[in-house]
């Protein structure tokens, strides 16, 4: 005798059955593979209750898709632009994603909208008021999106300073174009959170390769010590670059490099960091070396490594005790 089935199990039976006799509706503008939502489907002529069978996949309530597309960043923020009018966009961390811009981590989408009746709420979408009338809004990736500077402006109600700058650093290299012209994008902006974003716009630098190296820099500056400079190139007799320095006093001839986990386990990388080396002892360069740890947990230690460098290698002004600024965003452990 054949166990008994419960009511759970043949509803799902039943769906699963309908999705299999039941054809997609044949609209050319209903595209199953991009999110939609029920109403969508209910216009276009798909039974809802396919979308309970195994055939769809629920991002949001009331967000679906097939189950054959692959939810990744960029469809959950597709699938809560979904949600909304044709006019809202992608922004704060969703806008920051979008353009793959390193922001810590959100576990919401989030969207901007003209009027409070546009709103949606739903757990995992957060919707946004805008306060401006005339918002920068441009399509990326197939997405509505803030502009990169209007989205810089919407971080700075969300993000530290030292996180914000980040984002500054690496939106100028991914978009090329100069700090000065974030600055003076800022320069008569009245919104809300206007002065934080120009605090950490002044802190922005261009050519600046990852965030770890913006970190390291702003743990200096924050600390009151003399800004070292960014991406100073070495050149031979002839004029050619021989080599970059992430971070150097060039006067001086100190280098505080930034050196990640992954350098040790990359055998050419190795290689190419000792003839780099002999090239520095020859011209008697001085490389003060700061890993991971020395910006998260050993901070003050890293600060004081830099110092007493500077003081040995002659730089004038330099302070004996630091500016406490630095302690707000680099606890250390």
């Amino acid at each position: 005798m054949a166990a008994p089935v419960d009511g759970r199990m043949r509803r799902r039976r039943d769906r699963d059955r309908l999705a299999d006799m039941t054809a997609l509706p044949s609209t050319p503008a209903f595209d199953t593979s991009r999110p939609f939502t029920r109403a969508d489907a209910v216009a276009s002529g798909l039974d809802p209750r396919l979308l309970r069978g195994s055939r769809f996949r629920r991002i949001f309530r009331g967000v679906y898709v097939h189950r054959d597309t692959s939810v990744d960043q960029l469809v959950r923020t597709q699938a809560a632009l979904v949600l909304h009018p044709p006019d809202a966009f992608a922004s704060h961390f969703s806008a920051a994603r979008t353009y793959r811009l390193p922001v810590p981590h959100d576990p919401n989408e989030h969207v901007s909208v003209l009027r409070s009746a546009d709103r949606r709420s739903r757990p995992g979408v957060r919707s946004h008021l805008l306060t401006s009338a005339d918002p920068e809004v441009v399509t990326y990736r197939g997405v509505r999106v803030s502009a990169p500077f209007q989205m810089f402006l919407e971080l700075a109600s969300v993000l530290d300073l030292v996180d914000l700058v980040v984002v500054g650093d690496a939106l100028v290299r991914l978009f090329k174009t100069r700090s000065v012209t974030l600055v003076s994008w800022l320069s008569d902006r009245t919104d809300r959170y206007s002065a934080i974003a120009r605090r950490a716009a002044a802190l922005v630098r261009n050519d600046v390769d990852s965030p770890m190296e913006t970190r390291l820099r702003l743990l200096i500056v924050l600390a009151g010590l003399p800004e070292p400079e960014v991406n100073f190139k070495i050149r031979d007799e002839h004029g050619h670059v021989v080599v970059r320095l992430d971070l150097s006093y060039p006067g001086l001839r100190l280098i505080v490099e930034y050196d990640g986990r992954q350098h040790a386990e990359d055998v050419a990388q190795w290689n190419r960091d000792l003839d780099r080396r002999e090239l520095f002892d020859d011209e008697e360069w001085r490389i003060l070396v700061v890993t991971a740890k020395g910006i998260f947990n050993e901070p003050e230690r890293t600060l004081e490594r830099i110092r007493k460098a500077l003081v040995k290698r002659g730089c004038p002004r330099v302070p004996r005790t630091f500016d406490d600024t630095w302690r707000r965003h680099f606890p250390g452990r």
